[in-house]
């Protein structure tokens, strides 16, 4: 087993004893253990690099177990997680079983809450910082935001609370000038402004020392601050924060750990709230990381020493609607394309490159983005908003009153990721999109199983539909399936031998499963045929007699979608009148681990295999056959 030198003997009570030096020794150490780990397991790798400094320097001055430090989104974990005692957890990151890529409380009292989203930790940091008050407790909460997560505006709508309530509260700022991809907008340029000056806090203290040391040396510092005050508003832009109320305190070199030390000694005794202005660099300590650090945000398993992924890179879902969508904006000058800090991992790199007076990434806004995209849409241009289910889910009062109700919007909502995603877990499972979005008159919901078919509906949604489309796909690449079936409602992709016994529908890169169901059911000599749905809105309207008449006695409905809202509840809604069964094959009214997306499917019964065999469980015991 392989040794990391002083993380080897370090515990997390040890660290408040460590000089300085031996805290830049446990740094190196932590940033191999990192790099080696994440490259068997893939994970986050360019954040948790850039903020191994500022990571160990909160555990060693506060108190994990007690105080709440909260990370926001939550995927910069890892430091915090090696040195509170889940270091051995690394050999599974992210696996069936192992431990969590996100903060999870499950896991250790250190995880103060679930973090898997951007933007909110500022707002559930004010909350604890309200229940230690109310309940005259004392302990420090902490909230860690990213400069990305800044482009977010429920984190405005907290600060502003924050800083009007006077708790003692500090906030973080992990300023790597990234999120994912490059920064965009105002705040960034603000941000920029306020590291010029690095050495302002420092001199500002010495002055103050220095005079308070000689007689009526404080009237002289009390005339000074004025001046100084009266100065700056003139000649340098104020702090957002300060206006804001907070003490801001920085801008400090995130990689000096001694000097991130000092300056949250400092936040801790000033009793109000306080921001600490860090800044780092994504994926400090390697070098392809540091030269990618987007590349290098959320990897698969890789070679520590050069980088380079393990296995060949194939298209996927996002690389083929980039690829459709640039030849689509060649022809036609109205497509636009917007994403909320996500253009690479959407598939928009090359559109942006190409049209970037069209493209536009608002920073993570997912609500401004849809409203953006409704106003574009009203004024004449085809906007396609490229948006992860997960993320989408912020956007829903959106989608609803500035898109839907109007009716003749027509904006165009790619939603990456739909289904089940993987090792992220529950946070990021795209498993919500299908009840929310059938809950919205007039949306019509499309699901392509194959790249052909994503080409085909694209240009249905921008051309032949005259309100908002919704088309959902998948992580990855397609499967076996590639046929475009787009130019009907449904279609029958396998038929049975005789009447069927079973029916399965299914939709998306789902009828692959469903396809292997069948020939497993067949081949134990149960007569199956397969559907395939490829919109899965106005169920009721496009359900005709001649394929009800199809189905036989028994229907199982396959999709990796929750339970409650699902496409299979449409379905059994519309056969209620006919003597059919309607059974359901899906992710049931539950949070999923992380783990593969095989092996999630595997355990919530969806993949081929398992639904073959509890349909013919059923059959053989007469349970599924009426």
């Amino acid at each position: 087993m392989k040794r990391y030198g002083i993380l080897d003997r370090v515990e997390l009570s040890d660290l408040q004893q460590l000089s300085y030096v031996s805290l830049e020794e446990l740094c190196a150490s932590l940033r191999e253990f990192i790099i080696d780990h994440v490259s068997e397991t893939g994970g986050h790798l360019s954040s948790n690099l850039g903020i191994v400094e500022l990571a160990v320097a909160l555990e060693r001055e506060f108190h994990s177990q007690k105080d709440r430090i909260i990370y926001d989104v939550g995927h910069q974990c890892y430091v915090h997680k090696i040195l509170t005692g889940r270091r051995k957890g690394f050999r599974y990151l992210r696996q069936l079983g192992g431990i969590s890529g996100f903060l999870r409380p499950q896991e250790s009292e250190t995880d103060p809450c679930i973090s898997g989203h951007a933007s909110n930790s500022v707002s559930v940091a004010l909350g604890m910082a309200h229940a230690r008050t109310i309940r005259g407790q004392k302990y420090h909460v902490v909230a860690v935001i990213g400069d990305g997560a800044l482009t977010g505006g429920m984190a405005y709508e907290a600060l502003n609370s924050a800083g009007d309530s006077g708790e003692p509260l500090i906030v973080v700022l992990n300023d790597n000038n990234m999120s994912i991809d490059q920064n965009v907008g105002a705040l960034s340029r603000h941000l920029a402004r306020l590291r010029i000056s690095p050495r302002y806090m420092r001199l500002k203290t010495r002055v103050k020392k220095v005079f308070s040391a000689i007689p009526g040396g404080k009237n002289i510092v009390r005339t000074i601050s004025c001046i100084n005050s009266a100065v700056k508003s003139v000649l340098l832009p104020s702090s957002l924060f300060e206006e804001m109320g907070f003490a801001y305190l920085g801008p400090v070199d995130g990689h000096d750990i001694k000097a991130v030390c000092e300056l949250l000694q400092l936040a801790k005794r000033m009793k109000k709230p306080v921001l600490v202005h860090v800044m780092t660099r994504k994926g400090k300590g390697c070098a392809y990381a540091e030269a990618h650090p987007d590349a290098y945000h959320g990897v698969s398993r890789f070679d520590p020493v050069t980088g380079a992924a393990y296995g060949k890179s194939e298209d996927s879902f996002s690389s083929v609607f980039g690829e459709i969508l640039c030849e689509m904006a060649a022809q036609d000058g109205r497509i636009c394309a917007v994403t909320a800090a996500m253009p690479s991992s959407t598939g928009l790199s090359r559109f942006a490159q190409q049209f970037p007076k069209r493209f536009f990434d608002v920073g993570i806004a997912e609500e401004h983005a849809v409203a953006m995209a409704a106003g574009m849409a009203k004024q004449g241009l085809k906007p396609v908003c490229a948006i992860y289910s997960t993320f989408l889910q912020r956007s829903y009062d959106q989608l609803i009153h500035d898109v839907a109700i109007d009716g003749s919007i027509n904006a165009v909502f790619a939603i990456d990721r739909a289904g089940i995603v993987g090792p992220d877990g529950a946070t990021h499972n795209g498993v919500f999109d299908i009840a929310y979005l059938r809950s919205i008159p007039g949306m019509k919901i499309l699901c392509p199983s194959n790249f052909a078919e994503l080409k085909s509906m694209l240009t249905r949604a921008f051309y032949h539909e005259p309100g908002a489309v919704a088309i959902r796909y998948p992580r990855g690449g397609q499967g076996d399936f590639q046929e475009d079936t787009t130019g009907q409602w449904a279609v029958c992709v396998r038929k049975s031998t005789g009447r069927p016994k079973v029916t399965i529908i299914s939709y998306g890169i789902m009828i692959n499963e469903a396809l292997l169901a069948a020939d497993l059911l067949a081949g134990q000599g149960v007569n199956t045929q397969v559907w395939k749905v490829n919109e899965i809105s106005e169920t009721h309207r496009q359900l005709s007699y001649e394929m009800i008449g199809s189905f036989g006695k028994c229907v199982y409905v396959l999709e990796d979608v929750v339970h409650n809202g699902c496409f299979g509840q449409a379905v059994a809604e519309a056969l209620q009148d006919f003597d059919i069964k309607v059974y359901f094959l899906n992710t049931g009214n539950r949070f999923l681990p992380h783990g593969s997306v095989a092996e999630i499917y595997r355990y919530c019964g969806i993949d081929g295999g398992s639904a073959a065999q509890q349909i013919y469980e059923q059959v053989s015991h007469g349970t599924g056959i009426g």
